[in-house]
């Protein structure tokens, strides 16, 4: 038993049990994996609805795409399953318009990797999420970490409501970025995180070294950073060795490394980039490969504990194993968890600083 984990019974539980009709909300890779796990536990599934601009005549896995408002009229009660994300105040706001009328459920289903987070799988990993929750240098992050697990379990957006906290709040209070900071970005993407960092330095740094491996993405990195001083862009993957491997193109951020892809990409560890130099802030987003870019960069955390920013959410082990590899690495770490505006619980990063 772990005492911070309230729920016990998980999402798909509870829609198996449901006698409404149960609709799920969005289109594309997530109500593809959703739809999966219906088909493996025998949930039925009434039909489909998107946000009216997306509808238009479509159908989707041979389910005609309804408006909400055209389910509404059919239905009196339903059950909503959402099956997209949502980073904008805007679409977080709808959703919990939604919620306000309907049982709305948002299924957890691993970004990256196999396998669902239910309170088996957590009593399976128990000593691992006690140990991680033990170690937290704050009780904010304890709430955290204790809501977003409860979370990934029952698929209950409230417990993400009060757990949210703006990222320049995060930069303001753990982060504290000054202006000599040699920052290493890994998934660069098109720069974004490198603005960000320089609003709270006022565009000052020491260095500058970002890794993105999307061809696409990083030519508008390299736009964005062209004649700034000190600033070395490489196409190329974050990982434990320098090496070669294969690479799946996909848009925006979601680009990753798939051993299904015929497409190689040059890969690169942070400890080598370096050099034996120190970095002062590192950030991690490698879309379910972090622990790899983790052990790429093990001499500099363990020998120069720079500020970390990792993601947590790409596979459902990351929220016990990164934490606990990281504090492995160099025990002199604070560690904090925080989760910023986002439904489902994408956005939930661990923080360690000095």
């Amino acid at each position: 038993m772990i005492s911070f984990i309230k729920e016990k019974q998980s999402v798909w539980d509870k829609l198996k049990a449901e006698k409404r009709p149960i609709f799920i909300y969005g289109m594309g890779d997530g109500a593809l994996k959703i739809m999966s796990v219906f088909r493996e536990k025998g949930i039925t599934l009434s039909g489909i609805f998107a946000s009216d601009d997306f509808v238009r005549g479509h159908s989707f896995e041979g389910y005609k795409v309804h408006k909400l408002s055209e389910v509404e009229e059919m239905v009196d009660d339903f059950v909503v399953v959402l099956a997209f994300a949502a980073g904008y105040q805007s679409i977080v706001d709808k959703i919990h318009e939604i919620a306000e009328k309907h049982t709305l459920y948002v299924p957890d289903v691993p970004v990256t990797g196999g396998g669902l987070f239910t309170y088996e799988y957590c009593i399976k990993n128990a000593e691992k999420l006690q140990q991680v929750y033990d170690s937290l240098y704050d009780d904010y992050s304890k709430k955290v970490y204790s809501n977003i697990i409860n979370f990934k379990i029952c698929g209950d957006i409230s417990y993400l409501d009060s757990v949210t906290t703006p990222k320049a709040e995060i930069y303001r209070e753990i982060i504290k970025p000054n202006m000599g900071e040699t920052y290493v970005d890994l998934g660069a993407y098109n720069g974004d995180t490198i603005r960000e960092l320089l609003e709270f330095t006022r565009g000052r740094y020491a260095g500058i070294y970002a890794l993105e491996p999307d061809k696409k993405n990083y030519k508008k990195l390299s736009k964005f950073v062209d004649g700034m001083k000190y600033v070395y862009p490489y196409n190329a993957a974050a990982w434990c060795v320098d090496t070669e491997l294969p690479f799946a193109a996909k848009a925006g951020r979601q680009s990753a490394i798939s051993a299904s892809s015929e497409s190689i990409i040059t890969a690169r560890s942070v400890d080598s980039i370096l050099g034996r130099k120190a970095a002062t802030i590192i950030k991690m987003d490698v879309e379910g490969f972090e622990r790899e870019a983790i052990w790429g960069a093990a001499q500099t955390i363990a020998h120069y504990t720079p500020k970390l920013m990792i993601s947590l959410y790409h596979r459902n082990e990351d929220i016990f194993e990164l934490p606990l590899l990281i504090k492995m690495l160099n025990p002199n770490y604070k560690l904090y968890i925080r989760h910023q505006l986002y439904i489902p619980a994408w956005e939930t990063n661990l923080y360690a600083a000095p």
